[in-house]
């Protein structure tokens, strides 16, 4: 394969074989959310944004950033859920991204945390953000947000989040958000893909990683329920219009693509953009990678046009 990564990223990966392609399944999970928080730092500047606030329900948070300018209209609004294959990840590991966000696309962008495994197990992440995004709906308007232009996003283990939220609200017959954007989303817990076998070793989010999380959060639930592959939901007509976003040297790369076909043969309105030159988590890496810093402008421009 001819490899051509961005310079950034070609160093963080020839670094990672140098030392041997550590194992994230040898680390504890305390030592995977504490590496995956200290690399938040290269997602770039922290920007001010208007205000942010905080609050908690029984099994999920939220942190809502509103942006500095002011407007009379009401604004779009973002319901976020970050990644970290169901086992790491927090506000502050996506920080950076939601200030960006907010203040380029003036919306509302309303973070959610729900609890990680492999403390909390299926259907539990499931379960609260669907809670969370029930509630954030119903109550948008409080914060000045247009209840029509609300979109669902998500990277890695929030993408697939993201998209059985979306699955779940269309079942319940409850209003369905305007959009949803998915970043390189987890959507085969069997990693049943030839990306996954030709990119799973040596770029950084390895195979490993991302089925050591599966694994963690889906317990005995088998890799064929469709809740744990949503690739393979078979109901998939109906969803809103939807971004995804894929990296070329990512593992879960063909299941991003293979989504985009699915999805188009059930009749959604759907798009797909393959970065180049770019690994899994690159979306975080705002602050040493151009492709990161065109994605967050990409999103940017989808929020807006809601």
């Amino acid at each position: 394969m001819d490899i051509q990564l961005e310079p950034a990223i070609a160093a963080m990966v020839a670094e990672f074989i140098a030392a041997g392609r550590p194992k994230a399944s040898n680390l504890s999970w305390q030592e995977r959310r504490a590496g995956y928080l200290a690399s938040a730092v290269l997602g770039g500047e922290r920007e001010e944004v208007g205000a942010i606030e905080e609050w908690q329900s029984s099994n999920y948070a939220v942190r809502l950033y509103q942006p500095l300018s002011s407007s009379a209209e009401p604004r779009p609004a973002l319901i976020y859920f970050h990644g970290g294959c169901f086992v790491s990840g927090e506000f502050d590991t996506h920080d950076r991204q939601m200030r960006m966000l907010c203040n380029r696309a003036e919306a509302l962008v309303f973070a959610v945390h729900t609890p990680l495994a492999p403390e909390h197990t299926y259907p539990a992440a499931h379960n609260d953000a669907l809670a969370a995004t029930l509630a954030i709906m119903a109550d948008v308007e409080k914060w000045h947000g247009d209840p029509a232009r609300i979109a669902i996003a998500g990277d890695s283990a929030g993408g697939h989040i993201a998209l059985i939220t979306t699955l779940r609200l269309k079942e319940q017959g409850a209003p369905l958000p305007a959009a949803q954007l998915l970043i390189y989303p987890m959507l085969d817990a069997a990693g049943d893909s030839d990306s996954y076998r030709q990119l799973g070793d040596d770029y950084l989010i390895t195979r490993d990683m991302l089925l050591s999380g599966f694994h963690a959060y889906l317990g005995e639930l088998p890799a064929t329920h469709p809740e744990a592959s949503p690739l393979h939901h078979p109901a998939l007509s109906g969803l809103p219009p939807t971004h995804i976003v894929t990296a070329e040297y990512d593992p879960l790369r063909d299941e991003g693509e293979a989504l985009y076909r699915k999805l188009l043969q059930a009749g959604v309105t759907t798009t797909c953009q393959r970065q180049l030159g770019v690994i899994h988590g690159f979306f975080q890496l705002a602050g040493v990678s151009h492709a990161a810093r065109q994605t967050i402008e990409l999103i940017t421009m989808l929020i807006r046009h809601l």
